[in-house]
């Protein structure tokens, strides 16, 4: 007996070396942990439980068959995250590149499944060069089989990704398909087609960086919902954005034990709003103010900074957080921002998220790019989410509310359940001036008239209570009690209860 307890023990120390120690020490040259080093800061101490250590590539073809490495490029299991279970798969570098083969997507599949039979998260964290060229069609059909778990597990348990080095060919399509994916800075990218085929077929000299560094996807193309410094500070955040989350659609998000008192009023708000109409102001102040322990998780921080999105607790119970940015751009409603800001939405909705929103918007963007972009499109894309979202919605307008952008920020008309205003909200189709010189267009000549006409449209509209009096604002509240207010409200809304109309699935402008 003891010397097949010894060969366990030798097989599975075999296994943990992955492509050997020469490997794991160009790993760590390069700044980057190893996959199980990963796994172990990921999840609590001790908690994981591996599937498939001893499984192997089944190809021979190419020599392959002279390096059946146990594990095949990528670890699988699961564990705990301060006590709630996860499932996890981390890609394996020094094994044949992490590149997916047959075998490496069978592992991968099975955690899907599992966590998807048992209703739990899944993380996968990404270092691989893409398909293993040597299996051909087989690690096609391999990567196909991962896209379409990831596709059924949508909306059904949290799915989140994080690229910690390469990330190409079809490898980016499984992230591509979670709710949100994060990169490490400097030693990550992901990209469709590498810089050797672009310069091919389109004669650009990139580099890896330039092509799909995080500075390209978490600033530009907004593919990436936030970047870290390092493997470290990643794998910790991901801990922290987990504690936000239920484990799936079947649970109610984690209340915590808050310390932060929920009457606590916050005088500094009265006056955070300038008295100038078009001097901008921190957004991020008000939710930090409002929100338990000033503790906010934002969302893609360095795209669309003209909307801010997030996660923080209200005396305990996770909320989403959506916010107009009067310091960038004015707080207006764009391409990018309404597809940040609709994603974000519709994941709340999906897992049982209630949203809080806090607008200060001066309408859409205008300008031929935009338009040409499709605005319209994207700007239906969060009035759709707002629209069809059946968690509870609370709503403060903190001061502009312009034309059909204050429509789509959560407004009472998309069944907002409570909907607040500052005394210094505005809400009105345009601003003051832009109307007036379009009621009043004859008496343009006439500046003395023009001015007394301005001054009435704003003595009419910049304010919240005509919208009060028609019952599309359920109060005007004092700003130093938002917090008191909306804990309150949160509270009012735990037995909500509210369908949408039978479908197979709804067709948001996509």
């Amino acid at each position: 007996m003891k010397h097949i307890l010894e060969e366990l023990e030798r097989r599975r120390a075999e296994a943990r070396l992955g492509g050997g120690e020469r490997r794991i020490a160009n790993q760590h040259k390069k700044g980057k942990l190893t996959a199980r080093e990963r796994i172990d800061l990921l999840l609590d101490e001790g908690s994981f439980e591996e599937f498939d250590m001893f499984v192997e590539p089944r190809t021979n073809d190419f020599d392959t068959g002279e390096q059946k490495i146990p594990g095949d490029g990528v670890i699988t299991g699961w564990g705990t995250i301060n006590g709630r279970v996860v499932f996890v798969f981390s890609k394996d570098f020094t094994v044949f590149g992490g590149s997916l083969s047959a075998t490496h997507a069978q592992k991968i599949v099975k955690v899907q499944r599992q966590a998807m039979k048992v209703g739990a998260p899944i993380i996968g964290l990404f270092d691989a060069g893409g398909a293993r060229i040597q299996e051909g069609v087989d690690s096609l059909a391999g990567y196909a089989d991962i896209f379409l778990e990831n596709t059924l597990a949508s909306g059904v348990i949290p799915q989140i990704s994080v690229i910690m080095g390469p990330c190409a060919g079809g490898d980016v399509y499984s992230p591509a398909i979670t709710d949100f994916i994060f990169m490490v800075k400097d030693t990550s990218y992901m990209y469709v087609t590498g810089p050797d085929v672009v310069k091919t077929v389109t004669h650009e000299d990139v580099t890896h960086d330039e092509l799909g560094g995080y500075r390209v996807h978490a600033q530009k193309s907004g593919v990436v919902d936030g970047a870290f410094e390092n493997d470290l500070e990643a794998l910790t955040q991901v801990r922290r954005l987990i504690d936000f989350l239920p484990l799936s659609n079947r649970e109610k998000p984690p209340v915590r034990e808050s310390f932060d008192d929920p009457s606590r009023d916050e005088a500094s708000l009265d006056t955070l709003v300038p008295a100038n109409p078009n001097k901008p102001y921190d957004i991020k102040e008000l939710i930090l103010k409002v929100v338990d322990e000033a503790d906010f998780f934002e969302i893609s921080p360095d795209y669309a900074k003209n909307i801010v999105v997030g996660f923080a607790r209200l005396d305990g119970q996770p909320v989403g957080i959506v916010a107009n940015q009067p310091q960038t751009l004015a707080g207006v409603l764009d391409i990018d921002s309404s597809r940040k800001a609709a994603r974000f939405v519709r994941f709340c909705d999906a897992f049982g998220i209630a949203l809080v929103t806090f607008v200060d918007v001066p309408g859409f963007m205008p300008g031929t790019r935009q338009e040409q972009g499709g605005l319209i499109r994207h700007g239906a894309k969060l009035l759709f989410a707002y629209a069809e979202a059946t968690v509870p919605k609370l709503t403060v307008i903190t001061r502009k509310a312009y034309g059909g952008a204050y429509d789509v920020m959560s407004s009472k008309h998309l069944r907002g359940d409570v909907n607040y205003a500052w005394p210094t909200a505005e809400i009105a189709v345009m601003g003051s001036k832009g109307a007036v010189e379009i009621i009043f267009r004859s008496e343009i000549g006439d500046p003395e008239a023009i001015a007394r006409r301005e001054a009435d449209y704003k003595e009419k509209f910049a304010n919240p209570f005509v919208a009060a009096q028609r019952g599309y604002i359920d109060d005007v509240i004092m700003p130093h009690g938002t917090r008191r207010r909306l804990v309150r409200a949160l509270k009012s809304l735990k037995g909500k209860e509210l369908a949408n109309p039978w479908k197979k699935h709804d067709n948001i402008p996509l």
